[in-house]
């Protein structure tokens, strides 16, 4: 039996409201100013700007996360993570049989324009 889904909403109450765009890691490195280690990551937007993101990818070896391109939420107010400050949410899914928290890229599967929006 499948399990029930969160409740009905309409595209422009949700989606719409967002600003989901692609960029390009162009600099990784691993943080531990933060309660668990994660990668801090410098992003390119293109015209949108550079902005830096804190997020628990640190399954994924370095050299695998530079020059990769993610999916990032742009317009959601900056997060703290312990000592530092996360600018943007670079989305992601559960690592596979990795603790609570720790996560996989959601990635375009081809080479898309930096900045381009997610529809």
């Amino acid at each position: 039996m499948a399990r029930e889904s969160k409740p009905l909403v309409f595209f422009e109450e949700t989606m719409e409201k967002l600003d989901i765009r692609t960029g390009r890691i162009i600099t990784v490195e691993l943080e531990t100013k933060t309660p668990k280690l994660t990668y801090k990551m410098t992003i390119d937007f293109g015209k949108f700007g550079t902005r830096t993101s804190y997020g628990r990818f640190t399954k994924h070896p370095v050299e695998e996360v530079k020059d990769r391109l993610v999916l990032a939420v742009l317009n959601f107010g900056p997060k703290k993570m312990g000592l530092v400050t996360s600018e943007v949410l670079v989305l992601g899914v559960q690592y596979p049989k990795a603790d609570s928290g720790e996560a996989t890229f959601v990635s375009p599967a081809v080479n898309a324009k930096i900045g381009s929006k997610l529809f």
